[in-house]
Parts: C-alpha cells; sequence; structure tokens
C-alpha cells in the first residue's frame, strides 16, 4: 500500500487551488485528484457490470431486517 504524500497534496489543494484549510480537509480523496485534473481512468460502468453486482448485492426491501 502507497503512502499518502500529505504535503504535497496539501500544497496543491491550498496553494495551486486557493482551497481553504476546512475546504480542502472535507475533501474526498477522489474530489481532490478530480480537481486536479487526475480522472481515475476508468470506464463507466455497464449494465452488464451493474447487473453482476445487483446480483451479488441484492436490495432488499424496507421491511427486511439487515442485520445491523
Amino acid at each position: 500500500m502507497s503512502r499518502i504524500n500529505w504535503p504535497v497534496l496539501m500544497r496543491a489543494g491550498m496553494q495551486g487551488l486557493r482551497l481553504r484549510p476546512e475546504e480542502f480537509w472535507r475533501l474526498t480523496p477522489a474530489e481532490l485528484a478530480l480537481m486536479l485534473g487526475q480522472g481515475s481512468g476508468r470506464r463507466p460502468m455497464t449494465r452488464a457490470g451493474l447487473d453482476a453486482l445487483l446480483a451479488r448485492w441484492p436490495d432488499r426491501k424496507k421491511d427486511q431486517d439487515d442485520g445491523g
């Protein structure tokens, strides 16, 4: 697992993007990457991909207990 280089990210967010600290810390890593122009490079999910997710983790009805 790679380590996060916080000084570089903070400099990019607060100096490069001119975010205030509270704005920077509210961002998710994905949001910060998008703002820095670094998309995930992933393709959108296809219908087949969605169907596979639904088969693996089906939605439950509101009256079903989720075990939590």
